[in-house]
């Protein structure tokens, strides 16, 4: 799933967090970033941080109730 405009990076990082699958995160080479890792956190978005707020991402979520939750969060924030 391509996420897009992120304000809230706290947020997004509880939300994910949250999840009880694996979340990664593609990078552009196609390499996959587990997202429930701190270190990966904090890695891979220095890289594509910019002003404050995560311009677009992809995602891969790999259970249901975690792609609902992530959508949930994009749809409210």
């Amino acid at each position: 799933m391509k996420v897009s405009n992120i304000k809230d990076i706290e947020k997004f990082f509880q939300v994910v967090d949250s999840c009880k699958g694996k979340v990664e995160l593609v990078t552009g080479e196609g390499d996959r970033l587990n997202l429930k890792s701190k270190l990966s956190q904090y890695v891979s978005l220095a890289n594509i941080f910019s002003n404050g707020e995560i311009p677009e991402l992809e995602l891969v979520a790999h259970e249901k109730d975690d792609v609902d939750k992530l959508m949930n969060f994009m749809i409210n924030s």
